[in-house]
């Protein structure tokens, strides 16, 4: 049954500082860089925070660990244990399986199975993985995101974890894209659709095409520069997914200006009456 989630995106400038990945092409290695941010609330102390505002799962972006230490991954998984909440994704935020260059591609295989063995340790039941940053027309990258998607799928398996790819960059950046991939795994992988990511023109028949297809919907606003949301527009989006029958979570995210849980509030406000209408 459809019920009120959060990722900790929407909490971003919370959590502490973010450590970012990215590719040195120079010297064929990942390079790790930290951006400081203040931490008014910790990751172990959020599972309980949410749970007594009411939310029933969590996402967590890769980048919001502070330590992939077992002792760390233990004490995690037993926050989300004693709060009740499902840890539903680890969203790996970083990785181009799709990218033409193999010693850049197999790296972040490596570094993508090694973050689904941090959320086999974590508890969290699925690893959305990012598809790929090639164009979403070209064919041989698509192919070869759909081969290491079915490899990391494979992989997570052994691991009790599924993995799920999202309308998210170049590459899965159309319908027709994001159902090839679906397709090409055997239901091997599952879709997050996020509501921000398609754009119009076209913005609503693409998430009329992928959302019956998903198990996570992650429910983003437009907004002003003031944090005010598109009211409309993203009641729009939440009638598709009523529409598609949608039975997950209601993952909110909010990424604008302003107090974040102010923001929440405000995108939760919109959200909350389609969880009673998804439910019945």
């Amino acid at each position: 049954m459809p019920y009120l989630s959060l990722t900790t995106w929407s909490l971003h400038r919370n959590l502490g500082p973010l450590r970012w990945t990215r590719w040195d092409a120079q010297n064929q290695c990942h390079i790790i860089e930290e951006q400081e941010q203040p931490e008014t609330i910790t990751l172990l102390e959020l599972p309980k925070a949410l749970a007594d505002k009411g939310f029933r799962s969590l996402e967590v972006c890769h980048f919001h660990f502070p330590s992939t230490e077992h002792d760390y991954l233990s004490r995690l998984k037993q926050s989300f244990q004693d709060a009740g909440m499902t840890f539903y994704t680890l969203l790996v935020d970083y990785g181009d399986i799709s990218s033409n260059d193999s010693v850049r591609r197999n790296a972040d295989l490596q570094f993508i199975k090694s973050w689904i063995d941090i959320a086999a340790q974590a508890g969290a039941e699925r690893v959305r993985v990012v598809a790929g940053e090639s164009s979403p027309n070209d064919q041989e990258a698509l192919e070869r995101s759909a081969a290491a998607l079915q490899e990391l799928s494979h992989y997570a398996k052994q691991k009790g974890v599924r993995v799920v790819t999202e309308n998210f960059l170049a590459l899965s950046s159309t319908p027709e894209n994001c159902l090839y991939l679906l397709r090409e795994s055997q239901e091997q992988i599952g879709l997050t659709a996020d509501f921000g990511n398609f754009k119009q023109p076209g913005k609503y028949e693409a998430l009329a095409a992928v959302l019956p297809y998903a198990e996570s919907v992650h429910a983003k606003a437009a907004h002003n520069e003031e944090g005010e949301i598109d009211a409309e527009e993203f009641r729009n989006c939440l009638d598709l997914a009523a529409q598609a029958g949608y039975e997950g979570p209601l993952t909110l995210v909010y990424d604008g200006p302003g107090d974040l849980w102010e923001g929440i509030q405000r995108t939760r406000e919109v959200v909350e009456p389609y969880v009673t209408i998804l439910t019945k």
